[in-house]
C-alpha cells in the first residue's frame, strides 16, 4: 500500500484503488497498527481508480525531521575521500564508512522539504551540486520502520569538500530535500536486490543516468534506525535518508532547469526540476 499526503487531505493506494482517510497526517503516520488500520480503511470502500480531480501530491511530510545517514556506500566513500583529500579530510571518509558507528546529520525541516513534481534549489554559492538517490525510512514516533519513501539529498561538493566543516551549509538549506511520491506502508524488509536508480535530463536530453542497489550498503538499517534514536526523541516520527550509491563523474554538476528521476521499486519514481 502507498500512503499519500495531497492538498484534499490522505489517501492510500491499494491495487490501483484511492481510499480517503480522515486522520490529520501527523497522526495517521504515528499510528500503532498503521498498516493494518489501512487495509481496513480501504476495504470499507469509498475508493476510486484515481485522486480526486485538482488534488495535488504535496511531500509526506508535515511535523517530522528529515535526517540523514552518509558514506554508507563504497561509491559515496570513495567520492568524498576524493573532494576533500586537498582539505586533509579525507581519511574522516574512510575511516567513518568502515566504523561501527554511522555518519548521522540533520538534514531539513519540513518547510525545507519538497514532494514529487516540485522544484529543488540549488545554492548560489555552490559550483559543484549533486543529487543524491536514497531510500529514506518513514519511522514513527516509537523508532518503528512504518515505510519507505524515495529521497533526493542535494548536496553541495565543492563546499564539503573544502573542508567537512562545511557540511551543515552543503547539506541543510532551501529547497535542499525531496521526498515522495508516498510511503510505502509495510511490515517487510524490501529485498537486497531493491535497485535505485536516478536519471538526469538536461533540455530533452538525458546527461547522466546510474544505478545501484540495497545489497551494496554497507551499514544495516536497523544500526542506523537504532544510532538516530540513542538519546534522542522524535515525538512525531522522522525520517532518515540512507545515504547514496550512486554519484555523478566529477566535474558534473546540476543546473538551472534539469529534470531529476529517482525511482525505487516498488515506492515509485520522484520526479524534481532543479530551480
Amino acid at each position: 500500500m502507498i500512503l499519500y499526503r495531497t492538498t484534499e487531505g490522505a489517501f492510500v493506494e491499494r491495487e490501483g484503488r484511492f481510499t480517503p482517510l480522515d486522520d490529520e497526517w501527523d497522526a495517521i503516520f504515528n499510528r500503532r497498527g498503521l498498516g493494518a488500520h489501512l487495509e481496513r480503511s480501504a476495504a470499507a470502500g469509498r475508493s476510486a481508480a484515481s485522486l480526486p480531480r485538482g488534488a495535488s501530491i504535496l511531500p509526506p511530510i508535515e511535523s517530522q525531521e528529515v535526517w540523514a545517514a552518509g558514506v554508507t556506500y563504497e561509491r559515496s566513500r570513495t567520492a568524498r575521500v576524493a573532494e576533500s583529500k586537498r582539505a586533509g579530510g579525507g581519511t574522516f571518509y574512510d575511516r567513518v564508512y568502515r566504523a561501527h558507528r554511522p555518519e548521522l546529520f540533520f538534514k531539513a525541516t519540513p518547510h525545507r522539504v519538497v514532494g514529487h513534481q516540485g522544484v529543488m534549489h540549488l545554492r548560489r554559492d555552490s559550483a559543484w551540486m549533486v543529487p543524491e538517490p536514497e531510500l529514506t525510512l518513514a519511522i514513527g514516533n516509537r523508532g518503528r520502520v512504518i515505510g519507505y519513501t524515495v529521497g533526493n539529498d542535494l548536496s553541495c561538493r565543492d563546499l564539503e569538500g573544502e573542508n567537512p566543516l562545511y557540511l551543515p551549509q552543503a547539506k541543510t538549506f532551501t529547497g535542499c530535500a525531496a521526498l515522495g511520491p508516498g510511503i510505502l506502508v509495510t511490515g517487510r524488509a524490501l529485498p537486497r536486490d531493491t535497485p535505485i536508480a536516478v536519471s538526469i535530463r538536461r533540455g530533452g536530453r538525458r546527461v547522466f543516468s546510474g544505478a545501484t542497489e540495497l545489497a551494496r550498503m554497507r551499514k544495516p538499517l536497523a544500526r542506523l534506525v537504532s544510532y538516530l534514536f540513542r538519546d534522542n526523541a522524535f515525538p512525531l516520527g522522522c525520517f532518515l535518508m540512507t545515504g547514496t550509491g550512486v554519484v555523478p563523474p566529477d566535474g558534473f554538476s546540476l543546473r538551472r532547469g534539469d529534470e531529476v528521476r529517482i525511482t525505487i521499486p516498488p515506492i515509485g519514481t520522484l520526479v524534481n526540476r532543479m530551480g
